[in-house]
């Protein structure tokens, strides 16, 4: 079988996990880039790199099918934010451009930070993006180095990341921090799981030769008021919330992950309540 060949560059928490997810698929090789290549998964052709560093990109295969950049910041702030997302992207489609590689298609994984709402609103892949915030307008950037390459492409917004080691809202609710009821704010999220399993669908069906969008929003189905998630983790970790603590820092805005659906994907966890049991029943194993 002439499987084939994926670059993860920032093979890191989404891109390790889908790494394992196409692995288990069987019809790919997979080559990691990151700098700590040890802590790629097993099975992982490692790329030892620094994606900052055009002249340390490390030893990649001869063929490249597919390009999935999943870079994470070395911190906040602007600098970093820059650094991991438009150095480090560009770098990438240099050497790509340079040594003559022809991906079928290139992933970018981007960020819901693009979207300034916070009033509540409904927020598809139509809806114009107008960031406020640095990090909100290097992601815009980031998204226009890729659609512009002479590559097909497709970047993912993804929006309220948890999952293993992604524990912000569960230790919120440890130390006993709620939120008013009202107003009502909203919040977003995708368990890691569903990042990576997004990002291998894609593959899958560009592979097949079907339609793959320049953009989807990575988001599970229910966007939900932070006033019930937070209570409803209370509930299962028995703990008593005190609400007169502002909602967590996220901007007011409900994002709909019709396109995605409609292109077929199925979720593991398509709402908070799924992802966050299974979340929870793992750290209880532990």
């Amino acid at each position: 079988m002439n499987k084939k060949n994926v670059l993860i560059a920032g093979c890191g928490d989404v891109g390790g996990e889908l790494a394992r997810q196409l692995l288990a698929d069987g019809s790919f090789s997979v080559w990691g880039l990151r700098r700590s290549i040890d802590k790629l998964p097993a099975g992982v052709h490692p790329v030892a790199g620094d994606l900052s560093d055009p002249d340390n990109l490390g030893q990649w295969p001869e063929r490249i099918d597919y390009l999935v950049y999943s870079a994470a910041t070395d911190g906040r702030g602007e600098e970093n934010y820059r650094k991991a997302y438009i150095n480090g992207l560009s770098n990438v489609l240099a050497r790509i451009q340079n040594d003559g590689y022809l991906p079928e298609r290139i992933l970018f994984t981007s960020s819901t930070s693009v979207y300034p709402h916070g009033n509540g609103e409904e927020i598809t892949e139509s809806t114009l993006p107008e960031p406020a915030s640095y990090s909100g307008l290097i992601m815009l950037e980031a998204e226009s180095l890729i659609i512009a390459s002479s590559y097909p492409a497709t970047a993912v917004r993804f929006g309220g990341i948890y999952g293993p080691g992604r524990n912000r809202m569960i230790n919120r609710v440890k130390a006993g921090e709620g939120c008013p009821a009202e107003p009502v704010i909203y919040g977003n999220r995708i368990h890691r799981d569903d990042c990576a399993g997004i990002l291998a669908y894609l593959i899958k069906r560009d592979m097949e030769g079907l339609p793959v969008d320049t953009l989807y929003l990575g988001v599970d189905n229910s966007p939900a008021p932070m006033h019930e998630v937070l209570h409803w983790l209370a509930e299962q970790l028995d703990v008593e919330l005190d609400d007169s603590h502002s909602a967590p820092p996220r901007a007011n805005k409900r994002c709909l992950n019709q396109r995605i659906v409609d292109a077929g994907y199925s979720f593991r966890f398509p709402d908070y309540k799924a992802g966050y049991k299974s979340l929870l029943e793992a750290m209880s194993d532990v």
